[in-house]
């Protein structure tokens, strides 16, 4: 479904992506991994078309979008759930949901918001909630919000940014239970999470970035079994298991 070759971006002087490559197949969990500022922000960005790169190739379904706009990018499927929630504080937890089908509603009017039943099952709290305004949401609710207004969208590809930022323990297992559902619902996920442990456990596959380059790739269970993982992203070695 995605096909991500020798990606080079980066903000102004800064080249932060280093000929980064990667697939995701469709009905897959794919997870990226790396410490705080490896690159994994600015390769979603790229994909969503936010950051325009300065080589390679995107495509998405088979179409070259590399330097397609971010609305083109929603119209082909991919829609992204930003890195802290970025809900309209403002608004209610309807109106922001409603904003997700924007795009869709200038093809299919009405039609589009017949997925809000959907979110709204996927997210009960969400329906209770509809009229309150987001900005009074709690963490784990604006994050669920997040992820229903992505949805609202219709995406074939989800893209995940740190969904488990700042949330309870109890909150983050929900909320990796939901990414689980939506991959059981036909949907293609991928994530990118500095929880490595929680995200490995629900990954297809996964990616290693360590400073804008992927040093390691390989099925979910090989990466959570690998001692340089375990020493750099879940805290201990195999002895200590």
């Amino acid at each position: 479904m995605l096909k991500v070759r020798n990606i080079e971006a980066g903000y102004g002087k800064l080249r932060v992506l280093r000929r980064v490559s990667l697939h995701v197949a469709e009905g897959e969990i794919v997870t990226l991994i790396g410490a705080n500022g490896a690159g994994k922000t600015t390769l979603l960005n790229t994909i969503a078309g936010l950051l325009p790169p300065r080589g390679g190739e995107i495509r998405l379904n088979g179409a070259d979008i590399t330097t397609a706009t971010p609305q083109k990018i929603v119209r082909a499927g991919c829609s992204l759930v930003p890195e802290g929630r970025q809900v309209f504080a403002p608004l209610s937890v309807e109106e922001n949901l409603i904003l997700g089908a924007h795009v869709r509603r200038q093809q299919e009017g009405k039609r589009a918001l017949t997925e809000i039943e959907h979110v709204y099952d996927l997210f009960p709290v969400l329906r209770e909630r509809r009229t309150q305004l987001a900005g009074t949401l709690s963490g784990g609710e604006q994050q669920m919000l997040a992820i229903g207004r992505a949805l609202m969208a219709r995406p074939r590809l989800i893209m995940l940014d740190e969904p488990s930022t700042g949330l309870a323990p109890l909150v983050v297992k929900t909320i990796f239970g939901i990414i689980s559902r939506l991959r059981d619902e036909g949907n293609t996920v991928l994530l990118v999470e500095q929880n490595a442990r929680a995200a490995l456990h629900i990954a297809d596959r996964g990616y290693v970035i360590e400073t804008g380059r992927i040093i390691l790739q390989g099925p979910a269970e090989d990466l959570l079994a690998n001692r340089d993982v375990q020493r750099a992203y879940l805290g201990h070695g195999p002895a200590n298991e």
